[in-house]
């Protein structure tokens, strides 16, 4: 009893640290857009997301809201990198109306099959007080799901005119000339059966 009860523990631990390795973290960033000269992004949020789920909530492990221009009315969102100074992942527009009194930001992180950030969204949600107490930020991962594949080998009949060839629509008595000889042979076998009986 004492053995088994240590194994299921430690498979546990095991499958714990499992699922805390396969986590990964992103840093998103915000650029005002401006007339002006552009301004670097800033960090806006740093978030945790686990890439083998295929869409769940992710958490929000740091967040600062920003001190955007008062010219501003457009912001770039992304993953950004400081040191190569450029841009990780594709950007977003956003309106800087997402950060105003009564809204909440939602982040939405577009993730690769192999669990990198490929895009990253935001989305101002807006608060209702009597519905829910958590009014901090709020973060989302979408997984891309592999699309459909061609079928391959298989051949492509074309006419005469070069265009993909239509298959002839086949007849009524083509289609059913089976259930046809079915009812034939039930029909000489005696196959009603109602006869024998009289």
């Amino acid at each position: 009893m004492k053995l088994s009860s240590i194994f299921s523990g430690l498979a546990a631990l095991v499958l714990a640290s499992l699922a805390s390795a396969e986590d990964r973290t992103a840093s998103i960033y915000i650029q005002p857009v401006s007339s002006q000269s552009p301004a670097a992004p800033v960090s806006l949020a740093e978030i945790r997301y686990d890439p083998s789920a295929a869409a769940s909530a992710a958490e929000v492990l740091s967040y600062e809201a920003p001190e955007l221009p008062e010219d501003a009315r457009l912001v770039r969102v992304g993953v950004y990198s400081p040191t190569a100074k450029q841009w990780e992942s594709s950007v977003s527009v956003a309106s800087v109306d997402n950060f105003g009194k009564g809204y909440s930001p939602a982040i939405v992180l577009s993730v690769n099959q192999e669990g990198d950030v490929f895009g990253a969204a935001l989305k101002g949600v807006r608060i209702d007080a009597g519905q829910t107490r958590d009014f901090g930020p709020q973060a989302l991962i979408l997984v891309t799901e592999p699309g459909k594949q061609p079928e391959l080998n298989k051949p492509v009949v074309l006419s005469p005119e070069g265009a993909p060839a239509v298959p002839e629509e086949k007849s009524l008595l083509q289609r059913y000339w089976w259930v046809i000889g079915i009812v034939v042979l039930l029909t000489m076998s005696g196959g009603g059966g109602g006869g024998e009986g009289k």
